[in-house]
């Protein structure tokens, strides 16, 4: 069969897209217009952006990589390209696929960058999915993924960010929000520019690209790329998802750039309430809530509590704020017991310097009218240390009436050291 395009060379493919045969050359000059035209006609970047290519060694980051480097070249974009990875510390997926990465930056002559989750957040996906469990661990990596890129962006300083979300992604994504009913994300999903509210836009040239066809350039290109499944995935409910997709583009290869269009066409009926965006109140990263969910999910981790950002916005604020109170009435009994503990040893080693000697005035020579110079000195020192113990004993009885019933202050005598404090008090007007 001949290439539909009537080049003179024999067709080596069908394609998935429009069901066409075509030759390879003539498929890789298809495809490359089409990312080109996406580019061009929806004004993803400007002359001088300094763009960072999210690059994670699998067959989209590495033909985005390609491409991007290709195009910026052949059409004269002007950008500086930058690879930036995210390290989400997934033994025997991610270590892999960052070796392929790392070869991709000695291939396309493209700098690189890699930002892990434990230095982030101080914990790895193998930690925390032995926490949570693997029902909702994909909620929490794509959570911290997305904010991990913008934290790697916004460090690296720069303009734009690309991935290399293609049509299925896209498609899954409209449908995932359309079955959860979440009308805020069904409305921005479909757009090509996401985050342009706030420091650092994401581009996605590949949206109307199919993935049957990325990986057709990148075998037919024999590109280098990483493609193990990641080890937690099989149970996301985006792979559900997936499978309708699948299903409906073997029965009508158009149906995934139909459900794209279906998506942009969708609109919001006027007076319908929508979330606004705002600002964490702790990372300062967009959010609509108070917390952003990447703090919630941390908090949740850091105190025992890993299921604690799954749930609904309301019944997470409530929780938050009960383990505050809880955590302020810990460190405060904490800390009326450890000064409790200082003062009781401070005041039995003043009991026994003074003891006999404050009580009956003796000196060494025997003599019971007065204080030897040496040792009144010594005595006027206890004294003034005494009295800043007993101010701090003060102290800690304010602080034990605010905190919770039956703290314990360890050994301090309070009836013996009354006792001892009259006679230091009556004594030291006699020195």
């Amino acid at each position: 069969m001949d290439c539909i395009r009537e080049c003179g060379r024999k067709a080596f493919m069908k394609r998935p897209k429009t069901s066409e045969a075509l030759c390879q050359e003539c498929f890789y000059e298809i495809f490359e217009n089409e990312v080109h035209e996406t580019i061009t006609q929806n004004n993803l970047f400007k002359s001088g952006d300094f763009v960072a290519v999210a690059a994670s060694g699998g067959k989209d980051s590495t033909v985005l990589a390609y491409i991007m480097k290709l195009l910026n070249g052949r059409h004269n974009y002007g950008l500086k390209l930058i690879l930036l990875s995210v390290d989400e510390g997934i033994t025997g997926y991610r270590d892999d696929s960052l070796e392929t990465v790392k070869r991709n930056e000695q291939q396309y002559e493209i700098p690189l960058k890699i930002f892990s989750y434990k230095d982030l957040y101080g914990w790895t996906m193998d930690e925390i999915v032995r926490e949570v469990g693997r029902k909702n661990n994909c909620t929490f990596c794509g959570v911290f993924r997305r904010q991990a890129l913008d934290r790697g962006a916004m460090a690296l300083g720069v303009d734009k960010i690309v991935t290399g979300h293609n049509g299925d992604d896209v498609a899954e994504t409209i449908l995932m929000n359309l079955l959860r009913g979440d009308v805020a994300r069904l409305q921005r999903c479909t757009s090509i520019i996401t985050g342009a509210e706030g420091a650092l836009p994401r581009c996605k040239p590949f949206k109307y690209t199919y993935e049957k066809e990325i990986v057709l350039y990148a075998h037919y290109k024999k590109l280098d790329y990483f493609s193990t499944e990641c080890i937690y995935s099989p149970n996301a409910y985006r792979g559900h998802v997936r499978t309708l997709i699948k299903d409906l583009e073997r029965i009508r290869p158009s149906s995934i750039v139909d459900i794209i269009h279906s998506g942009e066409s969708l609109s919001i009926r006027e007076g319908v309430k929508m979330p606004t965006q705002g600002t964490c109140s702790r990372c300062n990263y967009i959010s609509s809530q108070e917390l952003c969910k990447a703090c919630v999910m941390l908090e949740g981790l850091n105190k025992g509590m890993p299921r604690l950002g799954v749930g609904k916005s309301s019944k997470v604020k409530d929780a938050i704020h009960v383990l505050d109170s809880n955590q302020n009435l810990e460190k405060g009994q904490r800390s009326c017991s450890s000064k409790g503990r200082q003062i009781s040893k401070k005041q039995n080693r003043l009991k026994s310097r003074l003891g006999t000697e404050i009580e009956h005035g003796k000196c060494n020579d025997g003599s019971s009218s007065c204080l030897c110079a040496s040792e009144k000195k010594e005595t006027t020192n206890s004294i003034e240390d005494f009295e800043d113990s007993s101010e701090n004993l003060e102290e800690v009885h304010n602080c034990h009436s605010d905190s919770a019933n039956g703290l314990n202050f360890g050994d301090v005598d309070i009836e013996n050291l009354g006792i001892l404090a009259k006679s230091v008090l009556s004594h030291k007007n006699t020195l």
